[in-house]
């Protein structure tokens, strides 16, 4: 099992930093940048520790590929790490930004989560750039299949398979022993039998697809800001809109925790929790 990672409390949120990110969203036209610090209130810890460094190696794209042992060994940690992912639901900080969406203030949602809990919590428009873990593609043949269809066919193929663990990644990952995935079988493509079978979400090493990127980019393009919430910015996937907003001349709003890679093109930046910050800016824009 995995030690929980215990970190220090934030410190107090600088009210003239707050007040000026109040003004931005109380006046409409932001668009939102969520990562994975928007699901940690949630249950779903994110990859990454205070120095933006990865706390655990995730599959690799190029690896899953690779071969079948190591389709087994991705297809057994996620289809126990699933049920365990599938219970999450939305926090305190996935509502505030459905609210702040549905009044107004903030209009699209680019995230770069694989949870769906931005939906959940009743926002529209979401702009995944990593895709959904609900959704199975065969790399094969390019049919699509829904996730629990997919989790009944590996019971089935696997009537005896029993592993547990405490631990959950943002992609519904979590750690197994070699011994305990030895004799796991894959599920196979019910349309060309092959065992190419994916989440269809961007592994470390994969690309966002570009209809997507350019999808995002103007949802950027066409903001008055742009609001990152939750995200380390250490992948090009979302820094990448910083840049663009920056060097538009969009203000750039940030609340996490610890420094970000993108801090140098930073208008505003919050160094706190989400769930403080943004329950707080619905009380304060919205009308009660």
């Amino acid at each position: 099992m995995t030690s929980p990672i215990l970190l220090p409390p934030p410190n107090p949120v600088d009210e003239s930093a707050y007040l000026s990110l109040r003004d931005l969203v109380a006046a409409g036209g932001v668009t939102a940048l969520t990562g994975a610090g928007m699901s940690t209130a949630s249950g779903i810890p994110d990859y990454r520790g205070p120095d933006g460094s990865r706390r655990v190696q995730p599959m690799q794209y190029a690896e899953f590929l690779a071969s079948a042992e190591n389709r087994r060994r991705y297809w057994a940690r996620s289809y126990v790490g699933w049920a365990r992912f599938r219970s999450a639901g939305p926090n305190d900080a996935h509502r505030a930004v459905a609210a702040l969406q549905q009044a107004g203030c903030l209009e699209e949602l680019i995230t770069q989560n694989v949870d769906g809990l931005h939906q959940a919590a009743g926002s529209t428009d979401v702009i995944e750039l990593h895709g959904n873990l609900t959704d199975i593609v065969c790399l094969n043949c390019e049919e699509r299949f829904e996730r629990g269809e997919v989790h009944r066919w590996i019971a089935e193929a696997n009537p005896g398979f029993s592993a547990d663990s405490d631990e959950i990644r943002p992609d519904g990952d979590i750690v197994l022993a070699a011994q305990d995935f030895a004799d796991f079988r894959l599920a196979r493509c019910v349309t060309c039998g092959s065992d190419l079978l994916k989440p269809d979400v961007v592994f470390f090493g994969g690309s966002v697809a570009k209809p997507l990127v350019e999808q995002a980019y103007r949802a950027v393009e066409a903001a008055d800001a742009l609001l990152v919430l939750g995200s380390s910015l250490q992948v090009m996937s979302g820094l990448r809109f910083v840049k663009r907003a920056h060097a538009l001349g969009i203000p750039v709003a940030v609340v996490t925790r610890w420094p970000t890679r993108g801090d140098e093109w930073v208008t505003l930046r919050i160094d706190g929790l989400l769930q403080d910050v943004l329950p707080r800016l619905v009380e304060d824009c919205l009308p009660s």
